[in-house]
């Protein structure tokens, strides 16, 4: 659950986005410049927190009493090596924080953390990763929060999706890449699983929200509506003329978990104000600046 240690929205004096030519992290630092909240973006460009003298690097680009979102990583963690590449460079955040500690530090973790049978999902749902990117995060979150002595944030969203995502992961970004090329949109058999999908922009609104009341706590980022892949599918093909949803065989054994579902009352007494974007008013709007129509 998050605590808001300001009642009343102040933005911080200056936010710094680590990770800000990501995927998320862009999408973080423009929700923060359209605000007029002052901010600025950090890439690998500046601060190379795999290279020596990586946490020196991003120190150098810190002032004491930044508000800091951390979004960098390589991302999704598939392996033993890129799990130990992130502790790495969470490593080397941790000694850049020692040398300049933030006012306000929010990490971008994931729900990957939590337990498979953890149904419906909250914020008090036990950390039980299974994947090496819950692990990451997991890990992450723990080094963070006992590294710094300033109010600590963990925004953990569900499967998010976007306009501008670099990645084709089974859901809505890569059926929007299939049925752009005039391939059918190809499901894993009946596409029966349900699960929860968050529009990019919407985690970016809450991150700015995290900040404006310098919360502390966690956070799951999800709608609260869980969607079968078949319908998500269906979504994307009418987006196109002529589109089509096509099943395909399982590479392997039906997943055990075939609905997921989170409470979002941790978000509605949070931010009671806030509402999500609905999944198909997402991919639409997806639609739209994809091909160029906004």
């Amino acid at each position: 659950m998050l605590e808001h240690l300001q009642i009343q929205p102040i933005a911080p004096t200056r936010t710094v986005v680590v990770g800000s030519g990501g995927f998320v992290g862009g999408a973080i630092l423009r929700e923060l410049t359209a605000r007029a909240m002052p901010a600025v973006g950090l890439t690998r460009q500046e601060a190379d927190l795999l290279a020596p003298g990586g946490g020196e690097a991003l120190a150098r680009h810190l002032k004491p009493g930044d508000s800091v979102v951390f979004v960098s990583a390589i991302a999704p963690a598939k392996n033993v090596a890129q799990l130990m590449d992130n502790l790495r460079m969470a490593e080397a955040a941790c000694q850049a924080f020692a040398a300049v500690m933030p006012g306000h530090l929010v990490y971008i973790s994931s729900d990957a953390i939590y337990a498979d049978d953890a149904n419906p999902v909250t914020e008090s749902s036990s950390a039980a990763p299974t994947t090496t990117h819950g692990m990451m995060h997991a890990a992450r979150e723990l080094m963070f929060k006992t590294a710094v002595t300033c109010p600590f944030a963990a925004l953990r969203p569900t499967l998010i999706y976007g306009a501008r995502d670099p990645h084709s992961g089974y859901g809505p970004n890569r059926f929007r890449r299939q049925a752009a090329k005039g391939e059918a949109i190809s499901i894993f058999g009946e596409g029966e699983e349900r699960r929860d999908h968050v529009l990019v922009d919407d985690v970016a609104r809450l991150a700015a929200l995290i900040l404006l009341h310098k919360s502390r706590g966690a956070l799951n980022a999800v709608t609260g509506v869980s969607t079968s892949f078949r319908d998500i599918a269906d979504m994307v093909a009418a987006q196109f003329p002529g589109g089509k949803v096509a099943s395909t065989p399982r590479p392997g054994p039906r997943p055990h978990l075939l609905h997921r579902f989170f409470d979002i009352t941790g978000c509605l007494k949070a931010f009671p104000d806030f509402r999500y974007v609905r999944i198909a008013d997402g991919i639409a709007d997806v639609h739209k600046q994809t091909m160029g129509q906004s």
